[in-house]
C-alpha cells in the first residue's frame, strides 16, 4: 500500500507539472482539464471567468484532497526520509520552507487551514502524526475557504484575467514551452550530484 501511495504521489506530481505548465494556453478553453491536472492557486484563480461554479468546487475540492492525503501519509509512513528527500532534491531548503516548518510546529492545525494545497505542509503534519481525522477535516476547512476567495478575487478581477489572456494569445504556446523547458532545467538542477 506505501508504494501504491508513493508512486501515486508522484504520478500527482507529475500531471500537476503539466497542469501548471499547459494552464495559459488552455485554461480559457478547457478550465476543467487544468484544475484536474494542477490546483495550483493560478489555476483556481485564472479558471473562474471560464468555469461553472459547481465544477470549480468539486473539482479543485477533489484534486487538492487527494494530493494533500497522498502526501499526509507519505510524511506518515516516511516521515524524516521524505523530508531529507525534498531538501535533497532542492539543496538547502529556501527560508520559506524553515519558516512553514517552525509554523507548522506552532501551529500544526492552523497552518494546514491556511495553507492547505502546501504540500511541504502536508508532508510536515504527517511527520509530526496529526491523526487521520483531524487532518482530513482540518484539510477540508481550509480548502473550502481558499476556494472561496479565488472564486471571489477571480470575479473582481475578472476583465484582468480575461485580458491577460488575450495580450498572450499569440504567444501562449510559446510560454508553454518555456514554462516546460524551466521545469526540465529545475529537475535537471536538482538531480546534479552536489560537490562535498
Amino acid at each position: 500500500m506505501r508504494k501504491v501511495v508513493l508512486g501515486f504521489t508522484t504520478m500527482l506530481f507529475v500531471i500537476g507539472t503539466i497542469g501548471s505548465n499547459i494552464g495559459p494556453a488552455l485554461v480559457d478553453e478547457n478550465p476543467t482539464l487544468v484544475i484536474s491536472l494542477s490546483s495550483r492557486n493560478r489555476n483556481l484563480f485564472g479558471s473562474v471567468p471560464f468555469i461553472d461554479p459547481l465544477a470549480y468546487s468539486l473539482i479543485g475540492f477533489v484534486r487538492v484532497l487527494i494530493a494533500g492525503i497522498a502526501l499526509y501519509l507519505v510524511g506518515r509512513w516516511y516521515g524524516a526520509r521524505a523530508l531529507s528527500w525534498v531538501e535533497g532534491n532542492m539543496g538547502e531548503l529556501p527560508a520559506i520552507y524553515k519558516w512553514t516548518e517552525r509554523a507548522v510546529d506552532r501551529f500544526g492545525w492552523l497552518a494546514l487551514v491556511a495553507m492547505p494545497g502546501s504540500n511541504i505542509v502536508c508532508l510536515l503534519v504527517g511527520h509530526r502524526r496529526m491523526r487521520p481525522t483531524p487532518f482530513v477535516v482540518l484539510i477540508s476547512i481550509g480548502i473550502v475557504i481558499k476556494l472561496i476567495v479565488l472564486w471571489v478575487g477571480g470575479k473582481i478581477f475578472e476583465d484582468q484575467i480575461r485580458s491577460f489572456l488575450e495580450a498572450i494569445e499569440r504567444y501562449q504556446w510559446w510560454v508553454v514551452i518555456a514554462l516546460f523547458g524551466i521545469s526540465f532545467l529545475q529537475s535537471a538542477r536538482r538531480g546534479r550530484p552536489r560537490p562535498e
